[in-house]
Formats: structure tokens, C-alpha cells, sequence
């Protein structure tokens, strides 16, 4: 039996802390200290922050810090976690200097590194995929979508991209004054509008696709895993600092490693693995998941290290398709760093991750 009592490494900021950093600007962020000003010749750094979010889709994440498995591969390093509300924000952490490695969406990894041409961020890993479902009110279908105010997490987001991505496919404007509006909202409050019947449905990450269907007594419109080959996409992606990367390859390493572990626990114990999941999201929010807003989440997502290069590719394409990103002419090429996690996994004699192209 797993002890109750462990003792934990002192958080970092929380979501709430975040947001009013974030509000002031880049430039507070720059103030903040680089992970590690006193080892520059370590192989590990003094301090490591990690970044994640209080949601199903993080699962990964959130059953390694309940395991700690990150301090398993990090002992002599003091780890500091950040729990962010969005990759936007996660993002904009990485650009100020106070975040080295976290867990992020691919849509924010593509304007990450692209805004900053491709000096900011690699990706590392990949974590999660799937879990995605345009939900909507009992009467809209797929010939009445004009004049209906759909929500979406967050501008510029992977679910934003992909229902931006959706509507131009069918020919739908949704700039201002279009056929449809598009209200980018928190999750927590898409739920509410949506239970007052003030939108019409919602693009959405598990475990709030289920809420909208279980809670607000929406219907599926659209499973995203059917407009994909295979049902596969990137959902939930390990980035790392350019800068973190280069110095700390063994520091990035302990990370994946506590990754991997993480993801075998997901595979030989899912029940724990929820268990481990909700305890976390719990710890952050105050809130659990009811058992079957956590079943059918969890039936919607697959973990694996597997960052799907190929659905990245078409995520960034998508964004430009939409015009919510400009590519310059060297497109993604460089975005993925993998050697450190195919050398891992190498030695687990599992298989080895592709970058199509995009690796540095």
C-alpha cells in the first residue's frame, strides 16, 4: 500500500497566481531567475520547474507527481511545479524565463516556437491523445450550424484550430459578424453557459466533452478521433526550453523517465491509474470527477510517448488554413528533440519515436 503521508517539494505558483503574473506582462517574468545560476557545468540543475495542468488529459503528469516519480529521477534537485489553465499561459512562462519543461497542447508548442522562430521550445515526448468532441444542444446539427455562438478553451488552441478548421471545411465564416460565432471560454464557465442554454454546443478536451454530454445533457456532434487517420492526434505534449534542453540533456532525461513510468503505470494498473489522477486533480482543484465523467473520459484518451509528428504537421496546417498562425519558410522543422527520450526507450527495448521530419 502506498503511504498517504509523503512528503512533497513545496509548490510553485498555482493556476490563480499565474493568470495575475501573466496579466502584468513578459517583462516581470524576465526578472525571474534562470533555473540553475550557480551550476552552469552541472549535469543537473539546482532547480527544475515543471509545468502541468489539473486535468484528465495531463494524466500523466498528474500520477507522477502523486508517485513522485520526477523526485525518483531528480534527488538532488529541488523541483518546483507550476499548474497552469492553459497552454497559452504555460507559453508565456516559457518566454519570460520561469518555466524549463512542461506538459502543453501542440497548438501552443506550434505558436510557441514559431513566434519566437524556433528558439523557444522543443518537444520532447509526447504523453496523451484523443479526447476531443465538438458537443452541442439536442436540436443543432450539421445543416443548421449558421447563427449558433459556439465556445472553444482558448483563442489559437488546439480545440480552437480545430473548430475554426471544422467550420471553414463547411464553408462557415466565423470572423466578426460570420455565419457563427466563436466565444473562447474557460472550461468551468463553457459547462454553465452551456447548462443555461447561452451557447450552442462547445469544442472541448475530455474530461468537459463528457461534462457538456453527462451534465448538460448535450449530444456528440463531432468525435475529432474520426476526422483523424487511425483516430490518433496529439492532445497532451512534453516541451522543454531550447535553452534548459542544451544545458541539462540528463535533467530533461530524469523527466522522461518519470514520464515513462508514469505511463506504465497507466497501462498495467488504469484503475489506479484514475485513482492517482483524480487524487491529484482533487489536490488542485478541491473538486473530483464523478466515476462515470471519469470512465468515459478516460475511454476517449490513449497515453503513449508517442508525440505523432504527422498530426502536428497537420495542427500547424490547420492554424494557417484558419489564419490563426503564419508559418515562416522553415515551417516546424527543428521543433522536435527526441534523441533524449528514443535513447530511453531504447534501452526499455520499447520502439523508437519519429519525427517526420521536423527533428533538430
Amino acid at each position: 500500500m502506498r503511504k498517504r503521508n509523503r512528503q512533497r517539494k513545496k509548490l510553485g505558483q498555482l493556476a490563480g497566481a499565474i493568470l495575475a503574473v501573466i496579466s502584468i506582462g513578459s517583462a516581470l517574468f524576465s526578472a525571474i531567475p534562470t533555473s540553475n545560476p550557480d551550476a552552469k557545468n552541472s549535469e543537473f540543475p539546482s532547480v527544475i520547474r515543471i509545468g502541468y495542468f489539473a486535468n484528465i488529459t495531463h494524466a500523466p503528469a498528474l500520477i507522477a507527481v502523486q508517485e513522485q516519480y520526477f523526485e525518483k529521477y531528480l534527488p538532488d534537485t529541488e523541483i518546483q511545479y507550476f499548474v497552469f489553465p492553459s497552454g497559452s499561459a504555460a507559453v508565456e512562462a516559457f518566454k519570460g524565463g520561469a518555466l524549463d519543461i512542461s506538459y502543453v497542447g501542440p497548438n501552443p508548442a506550434i505558436n510557441g516556437f514559431v513566434t519566437t522562430n524556433g528558439s523557444l521550445l522543443r518537444i520532447v515526448s509526447g504523453a496523451t491523445s484523443g479526447g476531443a468532441q465538438f458537443v452541442v444542444q439536442p436540436g443543432v446539427t450539421e445543416s443548421n450550424l449558421a447563427g449558433k455562438n459556439f465556445a472553444t478553451p482558448g483563442l489559437g488552441g488546439t480545440q480552437d484550430v480545430a473548430l475554426r478548421s471544422y467550420l471553414s471545411d463547411k464553408s462557415l465564416t466565423f470572423d466578426v459578424g460570420g455565419d457563427v460565432a466563436i466565444t473562447p471560454s474557460d472550461n468551468a464557465a463553457t459547462l454553465s453557459l452551456f447548462q443555461k442554454g447561452d451557447i450552442d454546443g462547445a469544442w472541448v478536451p475530455e474530461p468537459w466533452a463528457s461534462r457538456l454530454v453527462l451534465e448538460g445533457g448535450g449530444k456528440v456532434l463531432v468525435n475529432e478521433a474520426d476526422l483523424w487517420e487511425n483516430g490518433a492526434f496529439a492532445t497532451t505534449l512534453i516541451a522543454a526550453t531550447s535553452s534548459f534542453s542544451a544545458e541539462y540533456p540528463a535533467a530533461v532525461e530524469a523527466v522522461l523517465e518519470a514520464n515513462l513510468d508514469a505511463l506504465q503505470l497507466i497501462e498495467n494498473a488504469p484503475e489506479e491509474a484514475k485513482l492517482l489522477s483524480q487524487e491529484e486533480i482533487a489536490r488542485q482543484t478541491g473538486k473530483t470527477l464523478p466515476i462515470e465523467t471519469l470512465n468515459r473520459a478516460w475511454s476517449n484518451l490513449k497515453f503513449g510517448y508517442d508525440p505523432l509528428a504527422l498530426t502536428l504537421q497537420k495542427s500547424a496546417d490547420d492554424a494557417v488554413k484558419v489564419d490563426m498562425l503564419k508559418l515562416g519558410s522553415t515551417g516546424l522543422k527543428g521543433i522536435y528533440d527526441l534523441l533524449p527520450l528514443n535513447n530511453l526507450v531504447a534501452r526499455r527495448g520499447l520502439p523508437t519515436a519519429d519525427a517526420a521530419g521536423l527533428g533538430s
